[in-house]
């Protein structure tokens, strides 16, 4: 006798995630919601666990504080950012080889042109003391208006929204036919979908939304533009076909998208039928099924006879369970588009997927380059709505020009605000159409190590034949460290195609290919997005440059030289220049650039730093040596005292080798 961790879940009052994590902490091993436990055990845990439960909600109200700290002493520095590193020296009135020195010591190279996000700006005007108020966009103030709705308290469990993916002929049309009890395959030619459609399913035990759309290209163009749209991902297989080089494609799609996947193997019903084949399939791609020890759920239906259906909804709505799902309905809404089309007799409309909030008639809003007020609003049977919650998809009509696909909305007040800002947008998107985005390069990846921001090289891979395909594969996945990995994210045999071009950049990867050519569109789309394509004839040629390329993200070794040491014989208080220690050098040299000094006090290290000065009576000086006096100022520290020590340090940065 055994029993299912939900079903446990439900009786004692868990979500099926918590006490997932309750029986790992009590050693009790599961893998997922669908595994099953002993009646002994579960006796046990319920033991456990029942006594526990109202400690556990005290201990919760006591974990609620939230600390602040602030620095009085750093001045105001209000600025617009992004900024260059030369346009931030001139407002703090710095040169820009300080600047650039801050960033080196930050382990960031960069040029007077270079230009500063937020968050570095903010550490390098902290260490000059001054603290960032940034100036906000006008967008940045709707949205911080649109924000203030946001108190928390709201929150209630929302829809799944789940997407169906797949080979263009497993039933994948037929399914959602099904599930819609509607009759959308008859309306499209040879039962193809032409566009992207969301489908609102209702329920006894909740509602379901599902996206429909004609491929993995639109799902992933949709997230290169930063949509997060889907929670759920079905990989829908016929099981008299298997794993086709479509399905390979979708799932690497979603696996590259952070998105849980449930497997709907699709036509059982049919005489070659091989279910425990797809399975065997789905096993060797890392989706082992949960009935042969995975975690992958995997439902065996039938579009045709409509079986399993019922058992398909219970598993997406007890994934949706364990994703705990939530939005506040009562506050203005926010949410994606999924598709827009020219009307003959409405102009402009777009199909929203609202995913927090409540939209009604009339509310105004903001989407990508343009804005609109909502006229008409329909749900996907065509019935004309008043307002539309959370995980709710409409098509509306109000909208000033034709949005995109993956364009985010959110609903303003202030109607001027939303016309002036969707004319501000366009006049940009015209000035930056000059400058592509910028892609990951084997050649850039290095400026990117030193940034702190890749510690993974991404690669697709595209080759001639299998062999090659496998041979190429292995040999880059055995360059990985446990400093950085190689993640294949896709690859598959035949020319390099705009598919794998969108995949790379939503995945921000590089693409090689192997003996293949590129189609005229991925060729086309990977020039203007600034995607880094290499194709190879050789494959060590393709291993050594993506081992350079890794070298490069490797943090450097560190080594240090001692140059001199000095004692403190007197502390002077300077006007304007604060604490100077009049010392002597007993040992070595002080050198002005030297990159490290430490300070020792009875053997302990009290500071670690930069010298800000050093000086031979009152003049500023490169170097002193052994046995000669000086005036040594410390970058930001002023608490030295007499007999204190100083030492000072060449750094010398040794490139590592894999």
């Amino acid at each position: 006798m055994s029993i299912r961790v939900y079903e446990l879940a439900k009786e004692l009052g868990y979500s099926s995630k918590e006490l997932v994590k309750k029986l790992n902490e009590l050693h009790v091993s599961v893998k997922g919601h669908m595994s099953a436990i002993d009646e002994d055990t579960a006796e046990i845990v319920r033991h456990e666990l029942l006594g526990k439960k109202e400690q556990e909600k005290k201990t919760q109200k006591s974990k609620k504080k939230v600390e602040e700290k602030v620095n009085p002493e750093l001045r105001p520095l209000r600025i617009k950012v992004p900024l260059s590193v030369k346009e931030f020296a001139l407002k703090i009135n710095k040169s820009a080889a300080e600047i650039i020195k801050k960033l080196m010591a930050m382990k960031i190279m960069a040029t007077v042109n270079q230009t500063l996000d937020e968050e570095i700006t903010r550490q390098i005007a902290s260490g000059f003391g001054f603290s960032l108020e940034k100036i906000l966009t006008e967008e940045e103030t709707l949205l911080i208006k649109h924000k203030q709705f946001d108190d928390g308290q709201g929150l209630k469990f929302r829809a799944p929204v789940v997407t169906l993916m797949g080979h263009v002929d497993h039933g994948k049309t037929s399914l959602l036919d099904v599930l819609r009890k509607s009759n959308l395959t008859a309306r499209e030619a040879g039962g193809i979908t032409q566009h992207i459609g969301a489908y609102e399913v209702i329920l006894p035990k909740g509602k379901i939304t599902f996206l429909d759309t004609p491929g993995h290209e639109a799902f992933t163009a949709m997230r290169s533009r930063g949509a997060t749209i889907t929670d759920i991902v079905i990989i829908v297989v016929a099981a008299d076909d298997g794993l086709m080089p479509q399905t390979h494609e979708a799932i690497n799609h979603a696996k590259a998208a952070g998105v849980p996947i449930l497997v709907a193997i699709n036509k059982v019903d049919l005489p070659g039928a091989e279910v425990d084949k797809v399975k065997r399939q789905l096993a060797d791609i890392g989706l082992m099924s949960e009935d042969w020890g995975g975690s992958t759920i995997a439902v065996e239906v039938s579009a045709k006879k409509e079986t399993g259906i019922k058992k398909l909804l219970e598993m997406i709505l007890l994934e949706a369970e364990m994703l705990e799902l939530k939005a506040d309905p009562d506050r203005v809404a926010e949410g994606v588009i999924i598709e827009s089309k020219l009307s003959k007799g409405s102009g402009p409309t777009a199909t929203m997927l609202v995913q927090n909030g409540t939209l009604h008639l009339g509310d105004v809003f903001v989407c990508g380059l343009t804005h609109g007020k909502i006229k008409s609003m329909r749900n996907d049977l065509g019935e004309r709505l008043e307002k539309a919650g959370p995980s709710v998809p409409v098509e509306i009509s109000g909208i000033s020009q034709i949005p995109m696909a993956g364009d985010k909305f959110y609903v303003v007040e202030d109607e001027k605000k939303a016309r002036e800002l969707s004319v501000s947008k366009n006049e940009n998107l015209r000035q930056e159409k000059l400058m592509p985005a910028q892609r990951a390069s084997l050649e850039d990846l290095f400026t990117q190590a030193q940034e702190g921001k890749a510690k993974e090289l991404k690669i697709i891979i595209k080759s001639d034949v299998q062999g090659s395909l496998e041979a190429l594969g292995s040999s880059l996945q055995e360059l990985g460290t446990k400093d950085i990995s190689v993640s294949i994210i896709h690859s598959q045999v035949g020319a390099i195609s705009e598919s794998d071009v969108m995949l790379a950049i939503a995945s921000d990867a590089v693409i090689i290919g192997f003996h293949v050519g590129i189609d005229v569109k991925a060729k086309e789309t990977a020039e203007k997005k600034g995607v880094d394509i290499r194709l190879y004839r050789i494959i060590y040629e393709a291993i050594n440059d993506v081992r350079l390329s890794m070298e490069g993200l490797l943090e450097p070794t560190i080594k240090e030289s001692f140059l001199g040491r000095a004692k403190i014989l007197q502390v002077f208080k300077i006007s304007k220049l604060g604490k100077i220690c009049g010392c002597m050098i007993v040992k070595g040299k002080f050198v002005r650039n030297a990159e490290l000094v430490r300070l020792y006090r009875n053997d302990e290290c009290l500071y670690e730093g930069k010298l800000e000065s050093l000086k031979r009576y009152k003049d500023d000086v490169k170097e002193v040596g052994e046995g000669l006096e000086c005036g040594i100022g410390l970058d930001r520290f002023d608490s030295m005292q007499s007999d204190d020590i100083i030492e000072c340090y060449r750094v010398e940065k040794i490139a590592r080798k894999l």
